[in-house]
């Protein structure tokens, strides 16, 4: 079950439609004086090199944040998106030199960008890989941020449960498992149920991909169910880049052909922020724009209350 790395796919299109979710999101829930706990259920590593051996096998990121910023170096759209140029921002931050990006910040660092101390926000980390909890652990230590953040090295499916509700009444839960194996999507689903029993005023926000598995056609039609049946709102918000054209295709290397890759995924939101269906209906078209690669390339946009 240890067999999935992040670290091939950091910063692919499946990165850039979750943090920008992601960045928007806590944008709008800092917006109140409350504290905000915010929970990552599947961490990573936290913060991801763009230049080693694992992004450079999969070149996923060439496809992905490198393309985005490259076209809207060359290309912007006449008024940027606000919510796309705040993630852009974000990640040009970890890479202060200005040269070609050699940092991605996961999740983590994206989120512990926005918490307050004042506040005393606070953010859980869970990772269960041994080598992948191991560099998450040293990597929130370079952040220095004390009590703020905490990592276990624990199934964030599990731990979840003894957080819910916080003490302040205010949460994000971002759930974002590898689904390697088939049994993980049904524990999201199992995981979402629980968590609005328990919290059902919290937000909670979870990626999947979209290929061709039975259990992944069905997960946001699940999500869908049980929060219409907690009387929930909730968005869904998908991206897809599409097939690379057959040109292309055959001048790129072997090993890249070999590994043709995800081409589309999903957010699914419960209780998402109201004004984040109007942020990604401006943004989604301009990442399509820059990342969009052929046959099957486009974005939806669904909710409901």
């Amino acid at each position: 079950m240890f067999s999935y790395r992040h670290a091939f796919h950091a910063g692919n299109h499946a990165d850039v439609l979750k943090h920008l979710v992601l960045v928007a999101t806590l944008q709008h829930l800092l917006q109140k004086p409350a504290a905000l706990m915010v929970v990552d259920t599947h961490a990573g590593t936290g913060l991801y090199r763009l230049d080693d051996d694992y992004s450079a096998t999969s070149g996923e990121a060439d496809e992905g944040i490198l393309a985005l910023m490259k076209y809207m170096a060359a290309t912007p759209p006449e008024r940027p998106a606000t919510a796309l140029t705040d993630y852009l921002d974000l990640v040009r931050s970890f890479n202060r030199d200005g040269a070609r990006l050699r940092l991605y910040p996961g999740s983590p660092f994206v989120t512990q960008h926005f918490l307050r101390q004042e506040a005393r926000d606070k953010l859980k980390l869970f990772e269960l890989h041994p080598t992948d909890s191991q560099a998450l652990v040293a990597h929130v230590a370079q952040l220095k941020a004390g009590r703020q953040v905490s990592v276990a090295r624990q199934d964030g499916f599990e731990s979840l449960r003894a957080l819910l509700p916080p003490p302040s009444r205010r949460g994000l839960v971002l759930i974002d498992p590898s689904y390697e194996i088939k049994s993980d999507y049904p524990k999201v689903a199992d995981c979402l149920q629980d968590s609005l029993e328990r919290f059902g005023t919290g937000c909670y926000a979870i990626w999947y991909p979209i290929i061709p598995r039975p259990e992944a056609h069905g997960l946001p039609r699940r999500l869908k169910t049980l929060a219409q049946q907690a009387k929930r709102p909730w968005l869904h918000a998908t991206l897809a880049i599409g097939q690379r054209e057959e040109g292309v295709q055959a001048r790129m290397p072997d090993e890249a052909r070999r590994r043709p890759g995800l081409t589309a995924s999903g957010m699914f939101l419960v209780n998402p922020p109201h004004t984040l269906k109007p942020v990604l209906a401006e943004a989604l078209p301009q990442v399509l724009a820059a990342l969009g690669r052929g046959r099957g390339q486009g974005f939806e946009l669904e909710s409901g209350n």
